[in-house]
């Protein structure tokens, strides 16, 4: 319940599928807290790594809770 395990292949995988040439990643924080964790941020960035053999560009990386939203690309985390 506290957290959920996103699997860099399983991303990757669907944005292949659908042919992508770029993609936003999203997920919701339900404490309402909008600052990224850690492991946001380390995912956000394995991403984008794995992303970069495909010549996919990952445009943002949003979170979202009942307070509003943090767009990695609005702080210039991207």
């Amino acid at each position: 319940m506290t957290g959920t395990v996103a699997d860099p292949r399983i991303i990757m995988k669907k944005a292949l599928e659908e042919e992508a040439v770029s993609i936003i990643l999203s997920h919701n924080h339900p404490s309402g807290n909008l600052r990224p964790s850690k492991a946001d941020q380390d995912l956000t960035e394995k991403i984008k790594q794995a992303a970069r053999y495909f010549d996919i560009n990952v445009l943002d990386h949003i979170i979202v809770s009942n307070e509003g939203y943090y767009s990695f690309a609005d702080e210039g985390a991207m």
